[in-house]
């Protein structure tokens, strides 16, 4: 049975592999390598405790681990980090709160000012929005913002449009 590669003992060759993918993951970031590297840590303790595999089942036994991270752990990663999730331009103004800056009238599109730039609007039950209230973006339906009127903030003031300009 091998349990040499030449002069190296098997547990080396599956530490510098693991080593080896560590490498590739911190420089991809993908989270698929780093499921090798692990099974090349198990590797390293079945070859200390198993001295007798030979190389084709030490082989098979690391792609079985590596498939099998793979398969269930990977998507459960990917979830728990919430890669591939980054809301970036328009699908970031959901949930932010602006300044209405013409009224938003029952059957008219208003506008509204958000981070420098004004968006065409409508309220999402069809209600008037004066100008000068605050409200919340809900989503972006093409090149208009689907907005809620949020309540007045104490002491009834309202927020001028020209207060939130940049």
């Amino acid at each position: 049975m091998l349990t040499t590669f030449g002069y190296i003992s098997m547990q080396w060759i599956w530490l510098g592999l693991m080593i080896f993918f560590i490498l590739v993951e911190l420089h991809t970031y993908s989270l698929t390598t780093v499921w090798l590297a692990i099974a090349a840590l198990a590797m390293v303790f079945l070859s200390l405790l198993l001295e007798s595999l030979s190389l084709p089942a030490q082989a098979l036994i690391f792609l079985a681990i590596s498939a099998a991270l793979l398969i269930f752990t990977r998507p459960l990663a990917i979830k728990k980090f919430k890669m591939g999730k980054t809301k970036t331009n328009v699908d970031s103004l959901a949930g932010l709160s602006a300044p209405v800056a013409k009224a938003i009238g029952k059957f008219e599109k208003g506008e509204v000012k958000i981070n420098g730039q004004v968006w065409s609007a409508v309220s999402e039950d069809g209600s008037e929005i004066e100008a000068g209230s605050i409200c919340e973006i809900l989503r972006v339906e093409g090149v208009k913002l689907v907005v809620r009127q949020q309540p007045a903030p104490e002491g009834g003031a309202n927020i001028q449009p020209s207060a939130q300009e940049e």
